[in-house]
């Protein structure tokens, strides 16, 4: 069994419990090296909403990224003459 995290109480994390289909082998080896099921598919899945998250926003502002990227090339950075390093 797995859990997901659902909302965040105070502090604490809620899960839920959700039923997954794992190949048998590395069920079985992962067991028996002691892995934490659950927490590992867990961080998985965060590692994975948090990198789909990121390209989704990158898709989504790709215009405003390259119309910066040329600017700063052509002008250079707003606030250079005031940068001390």
């Amino acid at each position: 069994m797995m859990t997901l995290d659902s909302t965040q109480t105070q502090g604490r994390t809620t899960k839920k419990a959700t039923n997954l289909t794992l190949n048998i082998e590395v069920l079985a080896e992962a067991k028996k090296l002691g892995i934490n099921i659950s927490k590992a598919c867990d961080a998985f899945l965060e590692s994975l909403v948090k990198q789909e998250k990121e390209r989704r926003w990158n898709a989504e502002n790709i215009e405003f990224i390259n119309e910066y990227n040329q600017i700063t090339e052509s002008e250079g950075l707003p606030l250079e003459k005031w940068r001390t390093f």
